[in-house]
């Protein structure tokens, strides 16, 4: 896909959502760290049922780490992976406690020090909390770039490195997020919705077939 194309659909995207953001709901960069960390393997609506009670009564390192992992279980026990996830949610409400003043690090190498924070998740914190250019790909995006051309790639490193590469400078602090939705409601895995897309003239998926 050349330049020019990349520019086009990313003006569309633009268009059509000046403003776009997670569908975390959060009122804090801790919590979005949390929801972020809570996110793996789940979906963001069933994140928010949980975290909508669980901020209600805990939403610092300090309260959460006081819940301990019995008690945060039950608000996250709906979320897959919630036993591993609130191991690693408590062992990291410790390290921001003691190594972070309790405030969530900024630096890609403090994030994923901290466990259960990976590259995607600390990509995520980053531009989100931070803003700051950075490009979570997860599998919304990974097919999404794929599919369409944008920024082929063998893994989710690949396609990193090549949307950073890529995408129009004016564009890379919310491609991420313009990619993630369009990805999740549009260029969905099964049966891509190509006729209500707004790039269909400019993707490069010619077989309109299932994946």
């Amino acid at each position: 896909m050349n330049k020019k194309k990349r520019m086009e659909i990313f003006q569309r995207l633009r268009n059509e959502d000046p403003a776009p953001t997670t569908e975390l709901k959060f009122a804090s960069n801790f919590e979005l760290l949390i929801s972020v960390m809570l996110s793996a393997q789940a979906t963001d609506v069933s994140v928010n049922k949980a975290t909508a009670k669980l901020y209600k009564v805990a939403n610092s390192p300090e309260a959460i780490k006081n819940l301990g992992v019995t008690k945060l279980k039950k608000y996250i026990k709906t979320i897959g992976l919630f036993n591993t996830k609130a191991a690693n949610i408590i062992k990291t409400c410790t390290l921001l406690i003691e190594k972070h003043d309790s405030q969530v690090p900024r630096t890609r190498e403090d994030l994923e020090a901290l466990p259960g924070v990976g590259r995607k998740t600390a990509n995520v914190v980053l531009n989100t909390a931070f803003r700051e250019v950075a490009m979570a790909v997860d599998t919304h995006i990974f097919r999404l770039s794929n599919r369409t051309g944008i920024a082929p790639g063998k893994n989710v490193l690949e396609v990193e490195k090549r949307l950073l590469k890529f995408v129009p400078d004016e564009f890379l602090l919310d491609a991420h997020h313009w990619l993630i939705l369009h990805g999740r409601y549009v260029c969905v895995a099964r049966k891509p919705r190509c006729g209500a897309c707004m790039i269909e003239d400019l993707c490069e998926f010619k077989s309109k077939s299932v994946d």
